[in-house]
């Protein structure tokens, strides 16, 4: 059974950064909510304690048995889950003079299995307003920085697990040496093997969806994105032809992507039914403005093609979908865990009399690790690694109504700049690019005609997350190569732009 570390989830917004610095050390991990019961097992090898933005103070502070933890598994407290143990030891948490928010620096003051090749001072990255001003009885204090006086320490006795807390988050990038403090829980401490890798995860997955599945017949709807290719994949790879893919072209794909992602698919051996339903969709985009509406017609169209398709397949009994941990973890709220859980958006919802049981091969994963996963599985780099794509596709980039021959301008101007970004190397160094076209008419000028075209806005941006973004500094060359390559060869357009806002407060895409 797979080596597991639980994070429990006490609301913090960087509890999801646990987790991925946790799996990039090749350990498995789980966040569960605060208050969910643990079950001990052999495979449970620590626990991890959340920050929160709460108090320990508050007269409903978030509480845990952390002295029961300790006499099953190690368990390393950060930031609120640091204060909520000094304080249920006995020691003092109070106030600080101010909030600490920001860098700082650590000095180790004791060495320790916890800080070994860590700098004997370090940049740390600190989120709190309450400090532990006294340690308990039986502490050790392990460092300091210069505001606060506990910043790291450590508890044991002969009947217990190792017991440590760090008031900064050592799982945020301006932590300079975090990483390796985690690294050093995980395997000096909890003795984890790092066994976590794509190559064990695939194994472990086709043997586990074998059983799972066993003569029973899949069908999934693809979107030509990572998530939902990855799990067809690996899907494919346990149960060969009775996995039934659904294809949709719903008009608003970029430029003879359906023919590239089905020839692709085909080079998998997947087992995957092309379906063309533009004229479909752009009968029931017909007249609709409103982005809201757009994206609900593109939604139900897809349901009505997906269902209309299943019904020719005989005897399916389960859906696959790309769901990823990011949409399944269950978030805190005041009054405890939601399960909430985001509808996936290569299927939208499906209609109620389709009773199917779900198949979800990648729930586990962040989308980083879905990326590497599909790597050993010999997905090519160029479907693995493409800017994100909204589910509505160009039917969102086309602002006002969307018609054929605006989708073929739409088109046509976007895979100019594609192929623009990717030639001149700068594909890969920005998180999203698009083009959009834009409602508006303007006069222009070519050879001795006077014309009135569409206007094009260009767009990219920089980002880690898409949660904020950066419009990218592209080359002014590069720019004015691609608004004339545009401009030449797309009758309809003769005005670029490029878009220079920043997320917040505009968005990613126009609508």
């Amino acid at each position: 059974m797979t080596e597991k570390i639980l994070i429990l989830d006490f609301g913090s917004q960087y509890t999801q950064l646990i987790a991925r610095a946790v799996r990039e050390a090749n350990v498995y991990c789980e966040i569960v909510p605060f208050n969910k019961e643990i079950v001990y097992t052999h495979s449970l090898k620590g626990i991890i304690l959340g920050g929160s933005p709460f108090s320990v103070n508050e007269e409903k502070a978030l509480q845990v048995d952390v002295k029961s933890m300790v006499k099953n598994v190690p368990v390393l407290g950060i930031c609120y889950g640091a204060q909520l143990t000094a304080k249920l030891y006995g020691g003092r948490v109070d106030k600080s003079e101010k909030r600490e928010y920001g860098r700082a620096i650590f000095k180790k003051e004791k060495e320790d299995t916890l800080l070994e090749n860590v700098s004997k001072t370090s940049q740390v990255w600190m989120s709190h307003s309450d400090t532990i001003k006294e340690l308990p009885n039986d502490f050790e204090l392990l460092g300091t920085t210069e505001s606060i006086p506990v910043a790291a320490f450590k508890h044991t006795t002969n009947d217990e697990q190792p017991l440590y807390g760090l008031q900064f988050h050592p799982e945020v990038y301006h932590s300079a040496e975090g990483k390796t403090i985690i690294k050093n829980f995980l395997v000096n401490i909890c003795g984890c093997t790092q066994d976590w890798t794509p190559a064990h995860f695939i194994t472990d997955t086709v043997a586990s969806l074998k059983k799972l599945i066993g003569d029973k017949k899949v069908i999934m709807g693809l979107s030509g994105g990572v998530d939902s290719t990855v799990a067809a994949t690996l899907i494919n790879k346990a149960i060969g032809e009775n996995l039934y893919g659904i294809f949709v072209d719903n008009g608003v794909l970029r430029k003879n992507e359906f023919e590239q992602v089905l020839e692709t698919y085909k080079k998998l051996g997947l087992h995957v039914i092309g379906v063309d339903a533009r004229q479909h969709f752009y009968k029931k985009l017909a007249g609709k403005t409103d982005p809201e509406e757009k994206r609900k017609a593109i939604g139900n169209g897809f349901i009505e093609i997906f269902d209309e398709e299943a019904h020719k397949i005989d005897g399916v009994e389960l859906l696959g979908q790309g769901t990823i941990y990011p949409d399944v973890i269950e978030s805190l709220s005041v009054h405890g865990p939601s399960a909430t859980i985001k509808s996936h958006h290569n299927v939208g919802g499906l209609p109620d009399y389709m009773k199917l049981g779900l198949v979800e091969p990648l729930r586990l994963l962040f989308k980083d690790e879905v990326r590497r996963v599909g790597v050993e599985l010999g997905i090519p780099k160029e479907m693995l690694f493409r800017h994100p794509f909204p589910g509505p596709g160009l039917g969102i980039r086309i602002l006002g109504e969307v018609t054929e021959e605006k989708v073929r301008l739409l088109q046509d101007a976007d895979a100019i700049y594609m192929n623009g970004l990717k030639k001149h190397n700068l594909y890969e160094k920005v998180w999203q690019a698009g083009t959009i076209l834009l409602p508006v008419k303007s006069v222009g000028v070519m050879g001795d005609e006077r014309t009135y075209e569409f206007t094009i806005a260009l767009r990219a941006v920089t980002s880690v997350d898409g949660m904020t973004a950066d419009w990218a500094h592209l080359p002014y060359e590069f720019l004015a190569e691609i608004s004339n390559e545009i401009i030449n060869n797309v009758p309809g357009i003769n005005r670029v732009v490029y878009d220079i806002s920043s997320k917040p407060p505009a968005t990613i895409e126009w609508e």
